[in-house]
């Protein structure tokens, strides 16, 4: 894999993000950092190249450090 491709590849993104939020419904903060850590790792291992893994890592912690800025 040459680079990551950000643009959004589901149909429809909200449906996805929703999905997303309605997995932590009910769950303790620490039970949504660990299913988050769980789902990191499935979708890590799906991916399965540690050069895409080393730039999405980069990528989310550039994206944190903006939103921590506003």
């Amino acid at each position: 894999m040459t680079g990551l491709d950000t643009k959004a590849r589901f149909a429809d993104p909200d449906e996805a993000y929703r999905a997303i939020i309605e997995a932590h419904r009910g769950l303790t903060e620490s039970q949504s950092a660990d299913l988050n850590a769980a789902l990191v790792l499935i979708l890590a291992n799906q991916l399965g190249d540690m050069a895409a893994l080393g730039e999405a890592l980069a990528l989310a912690r550039a994206t944190l450090a903006q939103v921590h800025k506003k």
